[in-house]
């Protein structure tokens, strides 16, 4: 049987959300509406819904460490992203497991602080995933905040000068390559930036779509761009991805987000609607709504 035949199989490594919206939820959702096979390792279990995190429970570090070695063991991985990882320990052990053992294509989502300011990553561990993490990254998906907090920088930045100045900071600190997030920006344009260790910088622009519902965006961009890396990895038998293959990787998942957003920007899924963020719709593209008629019992039911 041919390897092109079957979708590669892809990584993720992050905590729950049992609202569905972001964490493993949104990666795995984002996996299958890409077309690759989507697998986990689940770091924190996260009680949380769409006005925000009531509590955060850390998987146990050798249990963490079984699911690697569960999955890991037992199919080749193509692509990883990782997001939450709640503490030092388990920043430590996702570097371990890089160094050691084939995760393929390696994009690290720093998930730091979630929207609704609770904290999703330890104070003492953000040294680490500045100075342990991102070194061994492939591509590594800040959003504005989470840039600021890495480079202890003043403030976020505020304008595309801005932006590059920080994607060329936070790419010297070992990653071989940045996507600045700007949709914490402001203004009636949304800006991304993409810098690589092999000279590439793209700038992304694209309208700002006014919606509450945008919760777990950085979870789904990054797990969409980790599918696009597996797809073009497979279909070009390559195992190393160039600059120019990461812009194309991007474009495709920043397209689908897109989508995925305007979609979804009239739902509303929370009984109070007042400071409710909602997800996106992970499954555009995938196949259309069903439309059922039923006409009588004696005719049966026409899909």
């Amino acid at each position: 049987m041919s390897h092109l035949s079957q979708p590669p199989v892809v990584l993720s490594i992050a905590g729950t959300d049992p609202g569905g919206g972001a964490g493993i939820h949104a990666d795995l959702k984002t996996f299958t509406a890409r077309g690759v096979v989507g697998t986990t390792v689940i770091t924190a279990l996260v009680a949380q819904n769409t006005h925000g995190v009531a509590r955060v429970s850390p998987v146990a570090l050798d249990f963490v460490a079984d699911q690697f070695a569960c999955v890991l063991d037992d199919m080749p991985i193509a692509a990883t992203k990782s997001g939450m990882l709640a503490s030092r320990e388990l920043v430590e052990l996702v570097v371990t497991e890089r160094q050691r053992r084939e995760l393929g294509f390696f994009t690290v989502d720093p998930v730091m602080v979630a929207t609704s300011g609770h904290r999703l990553l330890d104070e003492d561990a953000v040294a680490t995933v500045r100075d342990q993490l991102l070194p061994v990254a492939d591509l590594v998906t800040p959003n504005l905040p989470e840039a600021a907090l890495l480079l202890e920088a003043a403030a976020p930045a505020s304008n595309l000068a801005a932006l590059q100045h920080q994607a060329h900071a936070l790419l010297k600190l070992g990653a071989k390559a940045v996507l600045l997030k700007g949709g914490h920006g402001t203004g009636s344009e949304v800006i991304n930036v993409l810098v690589t260790a092999d000279g590439q910088e793209v700038v992304f622009r694209h309208p700002r779509i006014e919606t509450a519902n945008t919760h777990g965006t950085g979870c789904t961009l990054s797990a969409a761009i980790t599918a696009e890396v597996a797809h073009l990895k497979q279909q070009l038998a390559v195992r190393q991805v160039s600059g120019k293959l990461l812009a194309v990787a991007v474009a495709n998942a920043l397209h689908w987000l897109l989508d995925a957003i305007k979609t979804a920007a009239q739902w509303q899924l929370a009984y109070q609607a007042e400071g409710s963020h909602g997800p996106v719709n992970h499954q555009v593209g995938v196949m259309p709504p069903r439309r059922c008629c039923v006409q009588s019992a004696s005719r049966g039911i026409r899909m």
